[in-house]
């Protein structure tokens, strides 16, 4: 298989999937290549081995969060409602889609990406007009779209920011999730495809789209909503950017070991200024920009690109400010004061106080400009 910038979860973690099928010995909703429970595990990980065909399976733990979250999610999937997760930008929202769909489809490539030009033959189906001139309407001529694709083969379809997308077009999903048929009138009578068991959809929303294109009522009601919450650990965001940071590193080939004492200081500047409040009681004005746990991952990576090219392999204080004030002031450039006064104040206390580390990051602060 050629190899690729960024596998699938299902290709990523194929050994991890190929055990908990092999040993999974709970029920299985229609379809479903494995079982609730297994599917949890998948996710959350196993604090023992699992032996699967004489060789031990570490199962380990994908999404850092609420455990009891991903339990409702699984439940819903099994229902006969869509699930809508929602939540601030870089909650790993779409990561959380894809495992679901890999663990209970295992494929989690049936997408439809959400936009303001998403049109109704995106989501549904369109034709290939050389068949259709040449033999008129037919299923061979039909060209199916993620949605048609989840309703025939009976797995799930993921709608990606949904409220991208004009409300009409969002509202084609409505009778789809309420009957599970979709009709297809060139095709006359046999244009009816009732849904396999299995099918259902994943939406992911923003909530600072909200207001962009809302969801109408009806639509709402066929959707369980699960809101996904930003990290509230420090530690626990430390952990997540060395595991995602070790992630990209492997993929893209590069021989360098994460340092979990610049972690440690980016998760707690992302914590404190997402927070309003740093670990001294320190008030802090918040930046309007995302300070998601997803930004410090490419924050940290990329400063770690730089190192591993530039720096001898050492990761450089100034260069991570760089990147910070990259990362920041995309979305606005009033947001660059509040994280200076977040050094001058915040990180300068720290500095003195616990010197090293701290010391260097507070000297770079000159690239907060």
């Amino acid at each position: 298989m050629q190899e690729s910038m960024k596998p699938p979860i299902e290709v990523r973690y194929k050994e991890e999937l190929e055990a908990l099928k092999g040993t999974d010995e709970g029920s299985r909703p229609v379809n479903w290549q494995m079982s609730p429970q297994a599917v949890r595990t998948f996710i959350l990980g196993s604090s023992r081995p699992i032996v699967y065909q004489g060789k031990e399976y570490r199962i380990e733990k994908k999404y850092f969060g609420n455990d009891a979250l991903i339990e409702r999610c699984i439940i819903t999937l099994a229902g006969n409602r869509g699930l809508m997760l929602v939540g601030e930008p870089g909650t790993a929202k779409t990561m959380l889609s894809e495992l679901l769909s890999a663990a209970v489809s295992g494929v989690s490539t049936n997408t439809i990406q959400g936009t303001a030009g998403t049109t109704e033959d995106m989501i549904k189906y369109s034709w290939n007009y050389a068949l259709l001139l040449a033999k008129g309407p037919s299923r061979e001529a039909l060209v199916p779209s993620p949605l048609y694709v989840g309703m025939e083969k009976g797995i799930l379809t993921r709608f990606e920011e949904i409220t991208r997308t004009p409300a009409e077009i969002q509202d084609s999903l409505i009778s789809v999730l309420s009957d599970k048929v979709l009709n297809v009138p060139e095709l006359g009578d046999e244009g009816l495809l009732f849904a396999r068991p299995g099918f259902n959809v994943i939406g992911t929303a923003n909530t600072r789209d909200k207001g962009v294109n809302e969801m109408s009522s009806a639509l709402k009601r066929r959707f369980n909503f699960e809101t996904v919450s930003p990290v509230r650990e420090a530690a626990l965001e430390k952990q997540i950017i060395i595991n995602e940071v070790d992630k990209l590193a492997r993929e893209s080939g590069i021989s360098m070991e994460p340092d979990e004492d610049v972690a440690e200081l980016l998760a707690s500047t992302y914590h404190e200024l997402r927070e309003g409040i740093s670990s001294y009681g320190h008030r802090i004005d918040r930046p309007a920009a995302v300070m998601s746990t997803a930004e410090a991952v490419s924050v940290y990576y990329q400063t770690m690109l730089t190192g591993y090219y530039y720096k001898g392999g050492h990761m450089d204080m100034e260069c991570l400010v760089q990147n910070l004030v990259g990362a920041i002031s995309k979305e606005n450039k009033e947001d660059l004061e509040k994280v200076k006064g977040y050094f001058n104040t915040v990180i300068k206390d720290k500095s003195s106080k616990e010197g090293g580390l701290w010391k260097q990051y507070y000297e770079a602060r000159r690239w907060l400009k």
